[in-house]
């Protein structure tokens, strides 16, 4: 059994248009390593150029947030559940 990994409509383009990825890794920031393995040139959607998580694309565990986790240290054990969320801004 591994990670389910859902991948939001604007990132697909990078996952072969792949809704959910498959993954084995033990926390985010190994998520992230596994993904720009299986998918060159997501990395730069995931993280900034020190490497930290981008402050615009929320990351939730079994629906928990990793912000009141472990940011990207956060355990991920098989069966888990990882949503990838792009912060939405807009208004009038």
């Amino acid at each position: 059994m591994a990670v389910s990994v859902l991948i939001p409509t604007p990132m697909r383009k990078q996952t072969n248009e792949r809704d959910t990825v498959e993954v084995n890794a033990g926390t985010i920031a190994t998520m992230v390593a596994e993904l720009t393995a299986l998918f060159p040139g997501i990395e730069k959607r995931l993280v900034d150029d020190k490497g930290d998580l981008r402050r615009f694309i929320n990351f939730y565990v079994n629906e928990e947030d990793i912000r009141f986790l472990d940011g990207k240290d956060t355990p991920i054990k098989d069966g888990d559940a990882v949503s990838i969320v792009p912060a939405i801004a807009g208004g009038c």
